[in-house]
């Protein structure tokens, strides 16, 4: 009878927005390495955890063994990864590895901290895009708006590309710095001054709205994303708390009422599990776009559903990734986005226990998601 080996105790890295840096790989294989030098035996199936649970695939088929981008990519999606002007040489380091042409960063601040981060990106300021936050101080009071746009402004003119990421997950805008914007969603009036601008200035607002199907349905064993949402999900027992598709609209009227002005919704606006509904928004409205940043794992169990999805709307889909800049990360967007590779997982990056499929995607496409289409938002005429 042949014995199998669950490797217990390795954490898996999440992608849902949650920023924080993986560790190197020979660390991650540490835990492997060291059970087999002790001798280790299988585990009694009658004891295995849930959680715990890390397939390895039986099926022998092609790998395409991708060592980087097939053409030079924007990322679209990545925050302030980095403490210092070294991590940053690192990280240019990286990207020339991986054909990572540039990252644009989110950074959500304004004032002196985003200064600060214009700052530290200098030295390369050819390879790095940075997007500003709005500053919600005072938000409740009259002529915040005004305030607000005199301060986007002057981001914009030290070097501000975009503003972002903007989120909202259900009681409105909670990633801006110095002050969140509590309970202003996207639509909400006061914004309008401020979207408008942004259309004027010909720069993009890149927003986070809602989260996937998965973390609004009870922890249970029917939940498809269950690996994940025992300890990632939407407590929707807040009052008040806007629920997925009420967050999808909030998003449809801003980009309606500001034609002028061009959209990046995140993580495919988190519609990964019904794809129709963005699909819906793109025919209505040519100012929206959506990254696919922080969604892999997501969107590789159904290849044949996602590659129509992504050769139909090529036009509207940037590459990102959301995730710490490491060469596994990428290679592993890589080998979704690029190969027809079968049957694989990823435990390091993606805490699911659905098995991946790459998309295979057109070479046609490929070049628009990594490349052209972030090219066309970022060099609006102004």
């Amino acid at each position: 009878m042949r014995k199998r080996l669950f490797v217990c105790g390795i954490k898996p890295f999440s992608t849902l927005g949650v920023h924080q840096k993986l560790a190197p790989l020979k660390q991650l294989l540490l835990p492997v390495t060291l059970l087999f030098s002790l001798g280790v035996t299988a585990q009694d199936v009658n004891d295995l955890k849930l959680k715990d649970y890390r397939p390895v695939s039986i099926y022998k088929t092609p790998q395409a063994n991708i060592a980087k981008a097939k053409y030079p990519a924007y990322d679209m999606h990545t925050h302030d990864y980095v403490d210092d002007a070294r991590g940053v040489d690192e990280w240019v380091k990286t990207m020339d590895e991986m054909n990572i042409a540039k990252s644009m960063i989110n950074t959500y601040t304004t004032g002196k901290e985003f200064d600060s981060i214009v700052d530290k990106y200098s030295k390369h300021k050819d390879r790095f895009i940075i997007f500003c936050g709005f500053d919600y101080t005072g938000a409740d009071q009259p002529g915040w708006s005004d305030k607000a746009i005199k301060e986007l402004e002057r981001c914009v003119k030290a070097g501000a590309r975009g503003v972002g990421e903007l989120g909202d997950k259900g009681l409105g805008e909670l990633y801006s710095k110095p002050t969140p914007g509590r309970g202003i969603h996207i639509d909400d009036p006061r914004m309008k001054p401020l979207i408008k601008r942004c259309g004027e200035l010909k720069i993009p607002i890149n927003i986070h709205v809602s989260e996937d199907e998965w973390m609004y349905l009870p922890a249970d064993s029917t939940n498809d994303g269950l690996m994940n949402s025992a300890k990632w999900k939407v407590d929707m027992s807040v009052p008040g708390k806007l629920n997925h598709d009420e967050l999808i609209q909030t998003l449809e009227n801003a980009v309606r009422e500001n034609p002028g002005t061009t959209f990046i919704a995140s993580h495919l606006a988190n519609t990964c599990s019904d794809l129709s509904q963005l699909a819906k928004l793109f025919d209505k409205y040519p100012n929206l776009y959506a990254d696919v940043s922080a969604r892999y794992g997501e969107i590789a169990p159904i290849p044949r559903y996602v590659h129509a999805f992504m050769e139909k709307y090529a036009d509207r889909i940037v590459y990102g990734t959301d995730m710490s800049p490491h060469k596994p990360m990428y290679l592993t967007t890589f080998r979704i986005l690029e190969s027809a590779d079968e049957h694989f997982y990823e435990h390091d990056l993606f805490g699911y226990h659905w098995p991946l499929y790459g998309l295979h995607l057109t070479d046609a496409t490929l070049k628009k998601i990594y490349n052209s289409n972030a090219v066309k938002i970022l060099s609006q005429k102004r």
